[in-house]
């Protein structure tokens, strides 16, 4: 896969070798062919955390979600749409806080960044 940092667009090669261009920074539409290949398409709510999630919750649903990404055939290209827009939830195999560690970031403080957001 590459990427064109001036206009954000990927070109990758999927496992059937059928190569896309994907703009990173346009908001996922019915158009958006490598969400069709998804291997979490149907399972959202492994990937979205439900209100008042605990911790070790969490952690087990974000594994499981993990495992689905990890077989992915457009886990790059899903990572770096969640990277340049912002996005909530496991993306990618990487989550809000793991993006922010990353050094990319999202609307709102959560996790470590709320922790520490309200201790200061």
């Amino acid at each position: 896969m590459s990427l064109n940092s001036s206009s954000k667009m990927v070109t990758a090669t999927h496992h059937f070798g059928v190569s896309d261009s994907v703009d990173l920074l346009t908001p996922i539409t019915e158009e958006s062919d490598w969400t069709r290949e998804a291997n979490c398409k149907g399972k959202m709510k492994l990937f979205f955390a439900p209100k008042a999630e605990r911790p070790q919750a969490r952690e087990r649903r974000e594994a499981k979600a993990r495992s689905l990404c990890n077989a992915c055939s457009v886990q790059s290209i899903c990572k770096e749409y969640a990277r340049n827009n912002h996005e909530y939830g496991l993306w990618g195999g990487e989550n809000e806080e793991e993006r922010h560690m990353a050094g990319y970031t999202v609307a709102a403080p959560i996790g470590i960044r709320a922790r520490v957001a309200h201790s200061a």
